[in-house]
């Protein structure tokens, strides 16, 4: 197993890492809209925060060696299900290929984020 890092993301803010490498797979662990530049989440609506979640995931692939067309499955969650539509807009416009994804609505989020997205990628 190998341990993924980069500074380009949010830094892990409990006892797991960003992502694991295992067999030539890679695990993300769930990013929320934390802008890594400034230590917290900066946007106020679900556009920007799914914006920068897919960022977040975007650097911890490329971290890996990859990158978001190496995506086989998403899981996702909203605080709120009626953000699904807008969410979604965001979200097709970074994983183009289509993965396989769960998409939920949960009662609270880590930090009060409005979404967070985990993933699932093939080295």
């Amino acid at each position: 197993m190998n341990v993924i890092h980069t500074d380009k993301a949010p830094a892990a803010v409990g006892p797991y890492s960003q992502a694991i490498e295992a067999n030539g797979v890679l695990y993300l662990s769930g990013q929320i809209a934390i802008n890594p530049a400034a230590g917290k989440i900066e946007a106020t609506d679900i556009e920007g925060q799914a914006e920068q979640c897919c960022k977040n995931v975007e650097a911890v692939l490329a971290a890996a060696g990859t990158d978001m067309t190496h995506v086989v499955k998403t899981v996702c969650f909203l605080a709120d299900i009626q953000d699904f539509a807008a969410f979604n807009a965001v979200y097709a416009k970074h994983f183009v290929s289509k993965p396989a994804r769960s998409c939920v609505a949960v009662k609270d989020l880590p930090a009060g984020a409005l979404c967070e997205v985990e993933a699932t990628a093939v080295l």
